[in-house]
């Protein structure tokens, strides 16, 4: 990526920004180490300390803002039983995951939500390890003696999950301690996300969450909300009541009672078992100023000065997936749309406060259910074409319409704005 010197606000410090990646954290901090990189994100959980005693490098640590779960599509038997999915959230000793693999500033998960996010309810308190029941359970309910099943993830690293393929082995090894056998199933990233999101990932799937913005819509309603893709195969009608009348409140006081009822729903439900809301971070060479990390996990390296050269190289954990950015929710891919693309607010330079972007600010109207955004004067697109009121319809239109030329993307699922705003229009 080049610097754009037209830029409404101020440029770039660097010339080019060059992103590469390597899936092994070890590989990425050799090459930090030997200089022929800028900056890497998520280092191993034995790294801390090796980045913190190097003169030469810089750690800067990121906050437990996200989750890695577990997840069951309950259209597949015997996971249709929500018996049995209580039974499996017993199964699970989630301390000796998080103790053995997860770096320092990690927790185990009690809920969906972190503890930092709005929506988090600590009175919902998760099945207690347990692993003598959830083998009665499972002895009850016919699925074992005998049970054979998968579980499939993608071998990438991402700060709710460091050391993928480690954690799925202990997984199995947890399972066939209660007499389940469970296979490895790796997948492909993109292919992987693709087919969770379609719901034909049987057995069981590792995937996990960072957050977007700090609030209980981005987790829930995402995930577990009317409009949420087939992951966990079909929805339940109570919790998207829940969701639905706890995301259209704005007093957090009045709000937070719909989130205890749905976490308790979620719990009742069980379509995933929360694991761990993992800490992380990423390393820099010590004479990049202005070095950062997000906890949304958006590095804005539009700030960074690499020392005396004139361009900055990025590495992290995959390569982005696509990069028609509303089609896409992989982090990979989003934090390489975040230093190109620009929303109407956005947020503080590694800070989750909310300011002006293509907006100067937005008003809304008593009910909230009207926002009058006031754009900002003298923004040019590359090539000369000044920003209006069009360009922002058309963003939107892209997206909620599936008759638009332009709903293309790399597979068309566009599951964000499905997720969080319903249904599209046009839609088949």
């Amino acid at each position: 990526m080049t610097r754009f010197d037209d830029y409404w606000g101020d440029p770039a410090i660097a010339d080019t920004l060059i992103f590469r990646w390597n899936s092994e954290a070890a590989a990425r901090l050799v090459e930090l180490q030997a200089g022929t990189i800028d900056g890497m994100d998520n280092p191993g959980s034995d790294d801390f300390s090796v980045i913190e005693d190097d003169p030469n490098l810089a750690l800067y640590e990121r906050p437990g803002t996200n989750i890695f779960y577990i997840g069951m599509n309950n259209t597949y038997a015997p996971f249709d039983n929500e018996r049995v999915r209580q039974a499996f959230a017993m199964a699970i000793d989630k301390q000796r995951i998080v103790d053995n693999f997860y770096p320092r500033g990690s927790i185990v998960a009690d809920q969906f939500m972190p503890p930092v996010i709005f929506g988090y309810t600590p009175e919902v308190e998760w099945y207690e390890y347990d692993p003598d029941m959830a083998k009665q359970i499972l002895e009850e309910e016919g699925v074992l003696p005998g049970f054979k099943t998968t579980i499939t993830y993608r071998d990438v690293v991402r700060s709710y999950l460091p050391e993928p393929g480690v954690v799925a082995q202990d997984f199995q090894a947890q399972m066939a301690a209660i007499g389940v056998e469970v296979e490895i199933v790796v997948m492909e990233s993109g292919a992987f996300l693709d087919a969770a999101d379609a719901g034909e990932v049987d057995g069981f799937h590792m995937l996990g969450w960072g957050a977007d913005y700090p609030d209980a819509t981005n987790f829930l309603d995402f995930h577990f909300g009317k409009g949420a893709s087939a992951q966990f195969g079909d929805g339940w009608e109570d919790i998207w009541d829940a969701l639905n009348r706890g995301g259209a409140l704005a007093d957090p006081d009045d709000r937070y009672p719909i989130y205890v009822e749905a976490n308790e729903l979620i719990k009742q439900h069980v379509p995933m078992i929360p694991i761990a809301h993992g800490g992380s971070g990423c390393a820099y060479q010590a004479d990049v100023a202005g070095a950062h990390s997000s906890p949304l996990g958006n590095e804005y390296f539009a700030v960074m000065t690499p020392g005396d050269r004139d361009q900055i190289v990025w590495m992290q954990n995959a390569e982005p997936i696509g990069l028609y950015c509303p089609d896409e929710t992989d982090g990979e891919s989003l934090r390489a749309c975040e230093q190109i693309h620009e929303p109407l607010l956005g947020y503080e330079v590694g800070g989750a406060a909310v300011v002006p972007a293509l907006a100067t600010g937005c008003d809304a109207s008593d009910d909230l259910t009207e926002w009058t955004c006031h754009l900002r004067e003298g923004v040019k697109f590359h090539n000369g074409a000044a920003l209006d009121a069009e360009d922002v319809v058309l963003s939107y239109m892209v997206q909620w319409d599936a008759a638009h030329p332009l709903h293309v993307g790399r597979d068309g699922n566009f599951t964000y704005f499905n997720a969080l705003f319903g249904a599209f229009l046009n839609a088949e």
